[in-house]
């Protein structure tokens, strides 16, 4: 598994909880600044998903 993968899972979670409490204290810097630290997450968790199909392609050629 790409560490992509690993670091998107706290990005999302660290952005959602900003994103909760910015909405709690009514603070939209706060809400918007966790809600782009939520998509950076799922973008990393996307990009490290490319980077793990090519890898099993390259190692399926390979076992070739």
């Amino acid at each position: 598994m790409d560490k992509n993968r690993v670091e998107c899972t706290a990005k999302q979670a660290g952005g959602a909880v900003k994103e909760a409490a910015g909405k709690a204290l009514g603070d939209k810097k706060t809400e918007g600044e966790g809600a782009a630290k939520k998509a950076e997450g799922k973008v990393q968790n996307a990009v490290g998903g490319v980077k793990d199909k090519a890898r099993d392609m390259v190692d399926k050629h390979n076992d070739k």
